[in-house]
C-alpha cells in the first residue's frame, strides 16, 4: 500500500471517529437536559401541592377557636376518648338496674384478676355444734382460724365465686325428722362463717336441708339471706328452688343450679320443693333439671350444675352419676361438680364438659379424709382452666397440703381419674 493511500484511510477513520463523539455528546446532552426538565416540574408540582394544603390549612384554623395547651391535654387525657378500642360492657343494663338483678337473683363481683371469672368449689360442710368439728372449732376460739389453715383460707377469700355445699340447717326451731339416723341444725349466727371464709354462694340442693321439718328450711333461706349469702337448690317453692343463681365477673354471666338425688325413693325424708310447698331440687327425673340448664344457657354465657349425688363411702361413681352426667352435659352444662359421697372421686369430661364427681367431705367430721378445692378460671372464650387443690381434714381442722402430701393426694386423683391429666400443681388436661 503507497504512502498516499495510508495517509487517506488515516484521515477517514479520524473523520468517523469524530463524527461518533459528536453524536453522543448530542445524545447525552439531550438526555440530561430532559431529566432536568421533567425533575424541574416534579418539584414545581410538589410545591405546588404544598402550597395548596398550607392555605386550606390556614382557612381552616382561620375559622376555628384557637384551642389552648390545657385544652389539648385535657383532649388527650379525657377517660371518654380512650387511645384504644375497648369492647363495650355488655351487660351494663342489667347492672345499672338493681330492682332487676334483684328479681333475677343476679350478683356481680368484681374480678381478682381483670377479664377472668375465677370459681371455687368444696364439698360439704357442717356447723351443727352437737357434731365434732363445731364442737372443736368452739374450744378453739369458735373461729374460722379454728377450722382452717390460714394458707387455705387465703385461697379461699381470693376466689371471684367460692361455692361449697351446706349440709345443714340455720334454725333453732322444729323437730328433728323421725327415725332419721343423723338431722343437722346450727345457730342462725354461725351463718358469719360463710362471710368469714370468703363463701359468696352454697348449695342448699341436699339430703339435710329439710332435717327439722319446713320451718328449719324456711328459717335456713331467712337466715342465709339476712347475712347476704346467696343460695340455689331450695327455695318457698319449685319456681325459687330451680332457679339459677348468676353472677357477673368482668363482664362474664356464670349461671349456677344446684339439685339433688338424695334419698332416692318415692317418699324421701328431704321434701321436693311443689309449686306450692318449699322444698329442694330434686332430680332423679331429669327433664325438669334439663330444661333449667337449657334456660339458663340462653341467659348466660357459662352454667354450672352443683350436684347432690352418689353413693356414701364409695371411690367410684355409681350408674346413676355416670349416665346423668353426660345427659347434663349434653344439656349445656360447662362444669358439673358433685357432692355427697364424703370422698373424692374421678375427674372426667363429657366432651368439652368436666366433671367432678365427688369433692368429699371440707369440714364435716373428725375423720381423717382426703379433700380439696377445684379452681375453675372462665373467660370470655370458655374454661380457660382447671385445678384441683389438695387438703386433708384431720382431727376436726382442714389444712392446704404441700410438698410430699399434696403429691400423694393428687397420686390419688389421677389413679380415680384415668381420663384426665394432672400435673404436679393440679392442673387438669384432657
Amino acid at each position: 500500500m503507497t504512502t498516499e493511500r495510508r495517509k487517506a484511510r488515516r484521515s477517514k477513520n479520524i473523520r468517523i471517529f469524530l463524527t461518533f463523539i459528536v453524536t453522543l455528546s448530542i445524545v447525552l446532552l439531550v438526555g440530561l437536559s430532559a431529566l432536568f426538565i421533567n425533575h424541574h416540574f416534579q418539584q414545581t408540582n410538589e410545591l405546588r401541592e404544598y402550597t395548596d394544603d398550607a392555605a386550606n390549612l390556614a382557612e381552616l384554623n382561620a375559622e376555628s377557636e384557637p384551642v389552648s395547651s390545657d385544652k389539648l391535654t385535657e383532649s388527650v387525657n379525657d377517660e371518654d376518648e380512650p387511645i384504644e378500642d375497648v369492647p363495650p360492657a355488655r351487660y351494663a343494663n342489667v347492672l345499672n338496674d338493681p330492682e332487676y338483678m334483684r328479681e333475677n337473683r343476679i350478683y356481680t363481683r368484681e374480678a381478682i384478676v381483670p377479664g377472668e371469672a375465677r370459681l371455687l368449689f368444696a364439698g360439704d360442710i357442717l356447723f351443727d355444734s352437737y357434731y365434732a368439728v363445731m364442737a372443736n372449732a368452739i374450744k378453739r376460739g369458735n373461729t374460722v382460724d379454728a377450722a382452717f389453715s390460714d394458707d387455705l383460707l387465703e385461697i379461699m377469700r381470693e376466689a371471684d365465686v367460692m361455692m361449697l355445699n351446706n349440709e345443714f340447717t340455720y334454725t333453732t326451731r322444729g323437730a328433728p325428722f323421725p327415725e332419721k339416723l343423723f338431722t343437722f341444725r346450727a345457730k342462725p349466727e354461725t351463718a358469719s362463717w360463710l362471710n368469714d371464709m370468703g363463701v359468696n354462694l352454697v348449695s342448699l340442693a341436699n339430703n339435710h336441708t329439710f332435717d327439722y321439718g319446713e320451718i328449719s328450711l324456711l328459717d335456713t333461706l331467712d337466715t342465709l339471706e339476712a347475712y347476704g349469702v346467696p343460695y340455689v337448690g331450695a327455695g318457698r317453692n319449685i319456681e325459687e328452688a330451680a332457679a339459677p343463681v348468676y353472677f357477673i365477673i368482668s363482664d362474664i354471666k356464670i349461671a349456677f343450679i344446684a339439685a339433688t338425688q338424695i334419698e332416692r325413693f318415692h317418699n324421701p325424708d328431704t321434701r321436693g320443693a311443689t309449686e306450692t310447698l318449699p322444698g329442694v331440687f330434686r332430680f332423679l327425673n331429669n327433664e325438669r333439671l334439663l330444661y333449667t340448664i337449657a334456660e339458663a344457657r340462653e341467659n348466660s354465657d357459662f352454667v354450672v350444675v352443683f350436684l347432690h349425688w352418689g353413693s356414701e363411702r364409695a371411690t367410684e361413681p355409681d350408674w346413676s352419676q355416670l349416665e346423668q352426667s353426660l345427659k347434663i352435659a349434653a344439656a349445656g352444662a360447662d362444669l358439673i361438680v358433685g357432692a355427697h359421697p364424703h370422698v373424692l372421686q374421678e375427674i372426667t369430661v363429657h366432651g368439652n364438659t368436666p366433671v367432678a364427681y365427688s369433692l368429699g367431705d371440707f369440714w364435716f367430721s373428725s375423720r381423717t379424709v382426703d379433700t380439696g378445692l377445684l379452681e375453675a378460671i372462665f373467660d370470655v372464650n370458655g374454661l380457660k382452666s382447671l385445678r384441683f387443690i389438695p387438703a386433708l381434714q384431720h382431727n376436726c381442722f382442714t389444712s392446704l397440703l404441700h410438698d410430699g402430701e399434696k403429691i400423694r393426694v393428687l397420686d390419688i386423683m389421677r389413679n380415680l381419674s384415668p381420663r384426665v391429666n394432672i400435673d404436679d400443681d393440679g392442673e387438669i388436661t384432657w
